[in-house]
This record gives C-alpha cells, sequence and structure tokens, in this order.
C-alpha cells in the first residue's frame, strides 16, 4: 500500500484525455483530497472502492459488502484536513472509509438500499445526511450515530397516480431520496438539497430545501422537465448557486434543468433540439458541471457518447456536440484541478478517462478515444474468433443445425454478408422484420371490454383502413433482405400485431388476412407487454389472441409473446393463459421478454426454459434491446456502443435452444459475429431433449399468490418499502418491486440457493453452477393437469432424467406439498430444495463452476457440446471455468473453433480458460456413450 500524496496539477501528463486502466469495471467516480491535493475515488460494478493516484497506481482497494454502491461522497468531516469516503450501498449500509480505504463506521437502519449521501455543516458540527429506499433521510454524527431521522412523509408533496386495482399505487406522500446534495449560502452557511422521487421511470421529482436539521423545506419546487431525474449538481455559476440536473430517459425526453437556488427558477434544454448533431434511440442519463476558461463559461453536458457544451444562456445555435465512439459510465469534476474524470466506457471498459478542458487538443483526443484494457481486449478476442471461423468446419458427427429467425436485424451496413450467409447456409433466416407508426382505425364497438375497447397506444396514429393496412403489411413478404422495393424472395416477416397498450392494434380480420396473406412464408405476430393480470384480459384472450392462434394453426405463423416482470413464473399460470399452458399451441406461441427494469432475467429464463421443456411450446425467444441495462431507472447508462453484452447473451441464449431472435440493432458490424457462429454451426443450437445441464430438481408454479404477482409486477414505483411486511413474509422470489435496485437476495430466495445470483440487478448470465433449475407447470399432485395435451415434463427432456426428477410446488410466495393440503414459509424449508440441489447434481454428466454461464447438450451418443460463457454482463473479465465431470468419463476435450486441446490428465476437476468478453464451445468426447 503506498500514500496518495502528491498528486497536484503537475501530476497530470501532458495529454488532452488521459486513460488510465483500472482492472475493474468502474461505475463511479470522485476525487478526494489529502494533505490538500486530490486524487480519484472509484467504484467498479461489483461494489470495490479503490482510491488511484492521477500517475495511475492503485494505493487502496476495499470490497465492503460485494454489492454495488450507488453513491459516493468524498469530504473531510473529522477536521483534519483529509476526506473520508462515504459510500451508500445497496445492502442498506452506509460505509465510511478514510484516506487508507480502511473502514471506520456503518451505518445501517434496514434493509432497503442506501442511495444517496453528501455531507452537511451548520452551527460548527459537521453532518452525514443520508437516504434511502425507506423514504426517509437520515443525519449521522461524524462517528455513525443517528442525530435525526427525517421521514419523507412529514413534508412530501408527492401524489401517485393511477387506479388499476392489479398495479395499486403507493401511498400519497412518500418519497425516495434520489439525490442529497447540499448548497452554500452567500453568508457561508448551508443549505441541503433533496430531490425526491417517488416513480424511477415516469416521476420527474421534486426539490426540497432544507435549513440543516429542518422538519419542513424552506422552498418546494416541483420541477418542469418532462422525465426522471438522473443527475443533479450544485455550481457556482457567475457568482450564484445553480443547481444543475440531467434526465435519465430515452432520446426524446432528454433534458438539462437549470434551477436558480434562491429563486426557484428553472430553464429547461432540451437535448433532442440538437437533432442530428445526436446519435439515435438509446437510454442515456445527461450529466451537467461547469467548466470555465479566460474566455467564457460553459455547462459541460455529459450524454451518452456525445459531450455538449451549451453557453449559459442555453442557445442551442451556439451549442458544440462532441462525438466519441463510447459511452461512459459517471462523470465527475475535480474541484481542485478542474479535470473532468470519466468512469469506464460502458460497454465492459476497465479504465477511467482524465480530461483537460484547457489542453488545446482535448476535444479531438476525446472524439478519437478508444479505450485501452478490457474494451481493446474484448476487439482483440472477437476478432480472433472472427478469424478462427474462416477455417472452422462443423464437427461431423453433429447433425445439421435447427433454423434461428433474426426477427428484426437492421441490415443496411452488412448487406453483402447477410446475402453471403444466405446463399450459403440454411440458418440464420433473416425476416423482414417492421416498424409502422400507423395502426388500423376500426371499428371496436363490438368489443365488450370497456377497458381495451377504448385503449390506444399513444406512440402512433389510427389512421389505417383494413385495405391499406393489408397493403402495408402483406408487401413485406415479399421484400428479400436488403431489397429497397418489393421482390420475391422474402422468407417471411416479423411485425407488432399488437401491443400491452392496445392489443387490438389491428383488427382480429385483418391479422387473419395477413396470414392467410402469406403462402406458407414464416410469419411472426408480436405483442410486447402482454402484462396485464386483471380478469378484464381473459377477455382479451378469448375475443382475440386464442382466435388469433387458431388461424395461425398449420400456417407457418407464430404469436412471439414479448412479456415483463415476473410473467414466465407468474401470470402466465393465471386462468387467462390456460390454453397455452396446456400445449394446445404449441407449435404457435413463442415465450419471450422485455427484460428491463426487472432485475429478475436468472428467474425469466428458468420459466421460459420451463415452459419449453414442459411441451406447453415448442419455441421460446430471446431479446436484446438498448435498456436491457436499465435495472435503475433513475440513472439508465444503458447506452452500450460496443454489444458484447448482446453478443454474449444471444450466445448463451441459443446455446439452451432459442430459435426466435428481436434484437435492437447496434452495432451490426460486430453483432455479424453471431450469426456466422449460427451459419456455420460453431454455436451448436439444441433440442430440448439434448440438453443435459438443467437440475434434476425443478420447482413447479401452482396458480401465483397475489402479492407475489401484484409485487412482482409493480416495478417503476420505488416507495413501496415496508420492513415489517419483509420480515412477516418471505418469498420464495422475493425483492421484486422497485424498491430493490441492486440489492442483496435473501438466503431463501430461489435466485441465490437456486442460481447463485446474489442481488437484484442484470443476471442475464447466471451461473447456475449445479444445473439450471426449471420453473414449469406441475407435473404431479392435485395441481398437475394430467389432460394437458402437451404430457409430461420428463417425456420432453433428456432420456437421463426419466426416474431422476424431483419436484417442489410453489406460488412464488411460499411452498406447498403435493396434496395441497400444507404449506410451508419460504425461509423453512429453501436448505431441504438446496440441498436436493446439491445432491442430485452429481447425477448429471457435468457441473460447472466459475463465474460463467454454461450449457451442455449432447451432439452424438459419445459427444457433449460444452458452452462456456463470460458471465459479467455489463461488466466481462478472464474467467476460469471449473468443469467437474459426474455421470461421464472423459476420453477428450477440444475447443471446436480453436481446435485446441483441453488438458484432462485430472478429470475430476477441467480448468478452461474463458478469454474476457467471449465464451468457448467445447466438445467433449466420451469414453462411453450416454
Amino acid at each position: 500500500m503506498f500514500i496518495l500524496v502528491g498528486l497536484t496539477r503537475s501530476s497530470f501528463g501532458a495529454d488532452g484525455v488521459t486513460s488510465i486502466e483500472t482492472g475493474y469495471t468502474v461505475s463511479k467516480v470522485r476525487t478526494a483530497l489529502i494533505k490538500g491535493n486530490s486524487y480519484v475515488v472509484a467504484s467498479s460494478y461489483e461494489g470495490t472502492v479503490f482510491g488511484i493516484a492521477y500517475s495511475g497506481r492503485v494505493g487502496w482497494e476495499n470490497k465492503l459488502s460485494g454489492y454495488m454502491n450507488h453513491d459516493l461522497w468524498c469530504e473531510d468531516i473529522t477536521g483534519d484536513g483529509t476526506d473520508e469516503i462515504l459510500v451508500a450501498n445497496a445492502d442498506g449500509h452506509l460505509y465510511c472509509l478514510n484516506s487508507r480505504g480502511e473502514l471506520q463506521w456503518t451505518f445501517k437502519k434496514n434493509d432497503a438500499p442506501m442511495y444517496a449521501v453528501c455531507v452537511l455543516h451548520h452551527q460548527a458540527k459537521t453532518y452525514v445526511v443520508c437516504g434511502g429506499y425507506d423514504n426517509h433521510i437520515y443525519y449521522l454524527s461524524p462517528v455513525g450515530d443517528l442525530v435525526k431521522d427525517l421521514p419523507s412523509l412529514g413534508y412530501s408533496v408527492s401524489k401517485p397516480w393511477g387506479n388499476d386495482p392489479h398495479k395499486p399505487s403507493p401511498p400519497k406522500k412518500l418519497h425516495v431520496a434520489n439525490f442529497l446534495r447540499k448548497i452554500k449560502n452567500a453568508d457561508g452557511t448551508e443549505s441541503l438539497v433533496v430531490h425526491g422521487m417517488m416513480n424511477g421511470m415516469q416521476d420527474k421529482g421534486v426539490l426540497y430545501l432544507f435549513e440543516p436539521l429542518a422538519d419542513k423545506p424552506w422552498s418546494t419546487i416541483p420541477l418542469e422537465s418532462k422525465s426522471p431525474m438522473g443527475e443533479l449538481r450544485v455550481c457556482e455559476v457567475e457568482g450564484k448557486s445553480e443547481i444543475l440536473m440531467g434526465a435519465s430517459s430515452m432520446i426524446h425526453d432528454a433534458s438539462v434543468a437549470v434551477i436558480d437556488a434562491k429563486a426557484g427558477d428553472q430553464r429547461i434544454f432540451g437535448i433532442s433540439s440538437l437533432g442530428r448533431k445526436l446519435d439515435s434511440f438509446g437510454y442515456r442519463v445527461a450529466q451537467p458541471e461547469v467548466i470555465s476558461s479566460a474566455q467564457q463559461t460553459q455547462y459541460f453536458v455529459l450524454f451518452g457518447s456525445r459531450i455538449l457544451l451549451l453557453p449559459t444562456d442555453l442557445d442551442k445555435g451556439k451549442t458544440e456536440v462532441l462525438v466519441c465512439r463510447y459511452s461512459f459510465n459517471d462523470m465527475w469534476k475535480d474541484p481542485l484541478t478542474h479535470r473532468i474524470v470519466f468512469a469506464s466506457a460502458q460497454s465492459g471498459g476497465s479504465c477511467i478517462h482524465i480530461l483537460d478542458p484547457n489542453h488545446p487538443d482535448w476535444k479531438t483526443e476525446y472524439e478519437n478515444l478508444s479505450p485501452p484494457g478490457k474494451i481493446a481486449t474484448i476487439l482483440e478476442n472477437t476478432a480472433m474468433v472472427r478469424e478462427q471461423l474462416k477455417t472452422f468446419k462443423r464437427p461431423a458427427w453433429e447433425r445439421d443445425p435447427l433454423p434461428v429467425y433474426l426477427m428484426s436485424e437492421n441490415r443496411k451496413t452488412v448487406e453483402a454478408l447477410v446475402e453471403e450467409l444466405r446463399s450459403s447456409y440454411g440458418s440464420p433466416v433473416f425476416l423482414n422484420g417492421f416498424h409502422m407508426g400507423t395502426a388500423e382505425d376500426w371499428d371496436r364497438s363490438a368489443i365488450e371490454s370497456e377497458k381495451y375497447r377504448d385503449r390506444r397506444d399513444r406512440r402512433r396514429k389510427y389512421s389505417l383502413t383494413q385495405d391499406q393496412a393489408l397493403e402495408q403489411i402483406v408487401s413485406h413478404y415479399d421484400d428479400g433482405p436488403g431489397d429497397d422495393g418489393p421482390g420475391d424472395d422474402g422468407p417471411g416477416i416479423a411485425y407488432w400485431a399488437g401491443h400491452g397498450n392496445d392489443p387490438y392494434m389491428f383488427s382480429l380480420d385483418t391479422t387473419k388476412k395477413v396470414i392467410a396473406a402469406a403462402n406458407g412464408k414464416k410469419t411472426v405476430l408480436i405483442y410486447p407487454e402482454l402484462e396485464d393480470h386483471s380478469p378484464e384480459f381473459e377477455y382479451v384472450m378469448d375475443d382475440l389472441i386464442y382466435p388469433l392462434a387458431d388461424a395461425a394453426k398449420g400456417k407457418n405463423a407464430n404469436i412471439f409473446v414479448r412479456t415483463k416482470h415476473v410473467f414466465w413464473q407468474g401470470n402466465v399460470y393465471l386462468p387467462a393463459w390456460k390454453h397455452l399452458l396446456s400445449g394446445e399451441y404449441a407449435d404457435v406461441f413463442v415465450p419471450s421478454m422485455e427484460e428491463t427494469t426487472d432485475k429478475s432475467m436468472e428467474l425469466s429464463l428458468a420459466a421460459r426454459l420451463g415452459i419449453w421443456t414442459s411441451g406447453a411450446v415448442n419455441s421460446w425467444g430471446g431479446r436484446c434491446a438498448r435498456d436491457n441495462a436499465s435495472y435503475d431507472r433513475a440513472r439508465q447508462h444503458s447506452h452500450q456502443m460496443l454489444p458484447n453484452h448482446f453478443l454474449r447473451m444471444m450466445v448463451y441464449d441459443i446455446s439452451h435452444g432459442t430459435q426466435y431472435l428481436d434484437n435492437f440493432s447496434v452495432d451490426q458490424q460486430y453483432m455479424s459475429l453471431l450469426w456466422e457462429l449460427i451459419a456455420k454451426g460453431a454455436l451448436y443450437v439444441p433440442k430440448r431433449e439434448e440438453i443435459v445441464s438443467f437440475s434434476p430438481v425443478h420447482i413447479s408454479m401452482k396458480k401465483p399468490d397475489e402479492t407475489y404477482i401484484e409485487r412482482g409486477s409493480n416495478t417503476k414505483w420505488c416507495t413501496f418499502f415496508d420492513q415489517d411486511f419483509e420480515d412477516k413474509n418471505p418469498m420464495v422470489f422475493g425483492r421484486l418491486n422497485g424498491s430493490w435496485p441492486g440489492a442483496p437476495n435473501t438466503p431463501w430466495d430461489f435466485s441465490r440457493y437456486a442460481a447463485g445470483v446474489k442481488d437484484r440487478r442484470l443476471n442475464f448470465l447466471p451461473p447456475y453452477d449445479r444445473g439450471l433449475v426449471l420453473i414449469t407447470p406441475p407435473q404431479q399432485g392435485v395441481f398437475a393437469d394430467s389432460d394437458a395435451p402437451r404430457g409430461q415434463l420428463k417425456d420432453h427432456l433428456h432420456p437421463l432424467y426419466k426416474n431422476i426428477l424431483k419436484e417442489f410446488i410453489t406460488d412464488g410466495r411460499q411452498y406447498f406439498s403435493p396434496n395441497g393440503k400444507k404449506h410451508y414459509a419460504a425461509n423453512a424449508v429453501y436448505q431441504t430444495v438446496e440441498s436436493e440441489i446439491r445432491n442430485r447434481s452429481k447425477l448429471l454428466p457435468l457441473t460447472v463452476t466459475g463465474d460463467v454461464a454454461w450449457v451442455v447438450a449432447q451432439s452424438s451418443p459419445t459427444h457433449l457440446r460444452l458452452t462456456l460463457v463470460d458471465s459479467g454482463y455489463i461488466n466481462p473479465s478472464g474467467k476460469t471455468a471449473s468443469v467437474s465431470f459426474h455421470s461421464v468419463k472423459p476420453m477428450k476435450m477440444t475447443d471446436v473453433v480453436s481446435g485446441a486441446s483441453i488438458d484432462i490428465s485430472d478429470p475430476s476437476s477441467v480448468n478452461v480458460d474463458v478469454p474476457c468478453g467471449l465464451f468457448r464451445f467445447v466438445d467433449v468426447e466420451l469414453v462411453e456413450s450416454l
């Protein structure tokens, strides 16, 4: 360890932008003082806090709880001239570290994630002020003792909206402390700035300004911006204290707000007004600061991969936009050196970047920035795989690949490759996906549900006649990939036929005519966000969805059910979906998900696979979108420009048998590697009866508990936290509402004991190190549907499962006996379930540990295909997978793509390196047939 001293201005290099490799994916950056000099304090995605000199040397690190840190504040609270580091952690603690990274004290009131922290001075005393998802603010002494508890209920003006009894709004007058910051007043005193938020996706919130220790604010300022706020800073501009705020939103609602702290006047700059100077669709946080030179003062705004330099009068005509290849996780201005510190690139970077706004070349260097470290490694690794594919030959013993349907890929920049793949391989199949900004204007008077008769999707115009709608839709059957106009070689189409906001976007008759016009070509009808679990939605199913499914039978047509939240381990087990669950439409329905906001990806994966393996459906679907990374909508740093996380997620899903991909296009040159892996057979697409990495233990869902469904579907509101409820209601699938971003999973939660996932965040690539535990329809006892056309789970799985399956039954809240007469609390029997998972894992051919996602499928009588994936979704790193063999004996292990042999001299534990941001496809040759 070294002491971080001497970090003066002269410590900087001569460059306008300096990149410092840390080895971590850095999520947050601040600066701290030690003996009058500054250094960088950073927090990694994993929750490690470390101090790093501008020279690049790491002085100290502290892993703390191992959970994410929501906020950092660096300030001297002991009066020794050296800053302490205050850390608001998702485990509910506030941690205080000294300048050597040593823990000084902690504070925790309850289990709600701690979200914001700052320091306030009043009458010669210092207070640490913190708050979190329990809707309270706490004043602490410099040694962590509680001085004052300030509940938002005592002053908040928040008023939730909505009247849906199946997705209730929270109580009034509650908010989360989204930001806590201080204002230094002209007389030298300080005031507390609180930004209160009750909904991380739809609430722009309210500013409250307090005198220290006051019960009521001296000023309450409802914000005039359109969207939630993801940044708040207090800056001095021309002698006045200004509160600068930046939105966390999609681009059309993005803004910067400049608020006069004394008068409360607001000026809003709509970022979308810059038009083509910006890149397109995405979810970003606008992070504003102030920079000054001898010539001018400007607002410096980091916005995804752009820096906006705004004049203080917010004149867009005088705004300069700087363009970089990458977006970054955070930004901080060092008040001592006036340099700007960037956290790592969002695409899995591992550097911090120092910008010197006074350097003459800083703008050019920013625009040309290509981060070293993990970004460079990821690009090198994927280039290596692409080169190896040039000479790859699919193993002779493997069957022909199954088709994979790419439903929505933009092909404009990769037309030559698409044509080459189409002409040489049968898969992937590039469907003609298209988006319609208009919908059908038809007579809905016969719809008996008033709710759905009157609903419309506000994002589109309802102006088409049936003939116009058919003309637009049907023409795409004849568009070939890359065509600019009609042709005759289109393989099929995919489009939104409806949406949860309006399932009746097109009439049933119109959509039936679309299917009839296909002439055998593939039709995929996408229905996003069908999450309504009210009785009224049963009418929609009977009036629209099931008749449409009848029309799709035998017509090479599918209904792509792209739902959200706990749907596949919850809503689908409600009466409305019984005909899907029964398997009556196994060739029609395709389960998929919008994995945004939910923080429970390991559950939906197990649930979709459970529906598929049960025989209820014969295919399942995957999806990647910009806001996949938006586990916390109030901090949507979800503008990854290098879609490596998409690539690995799709490799993992396809290796589990998904054949329908509905992806948002980001960098098609990069993502086209996936298409080549599919086409050439390097990526093996298994049938469900070939997969041998499912745990013999499965969790079966009876009709879901109402509280579980309600809380699991209510992910936007942030103010539901109730410690008493949590203590009295242990859940099998818990901490799913909007109060738990990044929070630890409880010991009795399925996500922890079965999936091996410790937090509610971005677990798209879960370890499941004892085999993936399926969430299925009940197979035994009173909850089983013995007459369902789908048949039995064991008859759809690999033969090895025939006599080794073990079932546990749940409603999402507790466990039940097969006869339904007994029920057991989640925290009372989870160890029994965990023990069965552990013990029965020895019945599998092999298992894998080592922070990787993995799948095993039998590709011939004596060969297994083992897929290993770097599991760091947005925090990739090189991994070592440890493979343990159980019911089989390996003869040889070979990397399918590179041809490299893997050492199996100790077959009890074989180590396989998985490169950063990559995957390995391994052929395991067995001594005897499985």
